[in-house]
């Protein structure tokens, strides 16, 4: 099992990509040098996966940093300790308080063992954060590539993916989730930096050619 820790890590991907899938290479010619992304692990990075969601970065970074003025540290005693009414002057949604007050039961209780997802096998740690109420596989795909680290994980739901995918391909259409796990699964074990490839050659592509999705 591989975790991402380094740009090195990075770079041994891309050219094991690049040996593997013929396809990939001209992706990773436009796409330039990809980025780590690699963020601290833990409740923190969780609660801003959810905060982020379906926000502009702007409009993400203004919520995070008035829930943690608010909350004083972003903890799950904070947060279960924390009324609706002040959490919803943060920016907060009502869907968005339910899940951040399950994630922190979840993490206080015990059942979300937050701190070892990195240690405990892909499949292992997905289902332990999709039994948390509000947190769907795109989250927990999201939250294993970026901050466990882990290597081989592929959030082949992102419709962005799908789309860079595509265009990278030259299909017909968009494939659907399924279609693109069962595409990416040639590229374990470094699935997460397919993805980060496939991200960074859309946001080029898109930028080059208009292309919307």
């Amino acid at each position: 099992m591989r975790i991402i820790q380094t740009e090195a890590d990075i770079q041994e991907a891309i050219e094991h990509l690049g040996r593997i899938d013929p396809r990939l290479r001209p992706a990773i010619a436009l796409a330039g040098p990809i980025p780590l992304r690699r963020h601290r692990p833990g409740f923190v990075g969780l609660c801003k996966i959810i905060i982020s969601q379906q926000l502009s970065v702007a409009s993400a970074d203004a919520i995070w940093s008035k829930t943690e003025a608010g909350l004083g540290t972003v903890e799950p005693a904070a947060i279960l300790a924390t009324d609706d009414a002040a959490l919803r002057r943060c920016g907060l949604s009502g869907s968005k308080i339910r899940t951040l007050r399950a994630i922190a039961e979840a993490v206080a209780s015990g059942a979300l063992p937050i701190d070892d997802l990195h240690a405990m096998p892909i499949p292992d740690a997905t289902a332990a954060l999709v039994s948390v109420k509000g947190i769907g596989p795109w989250t927990a795909e999201i939250y294993l590539m970026f901050y466990a680290g882990h290597a081989d994980v592929f959030a082949s739901g992102d419709l962005a993916l799908q789309e860079a995918a595509k265009l990278a391909f030259g299909l017909e259409n968009r494939p659907s989730a399924k279609a693109l796990s069962a595409l990416a699964e040639a590229w374990s074990p470094w699935r997460a930096v397919a993805a980060r490839l496939l991200w960074a050659y859309y946001r080029v592509a898109k930028s080059r050619e208009g292309v919307t999705g």
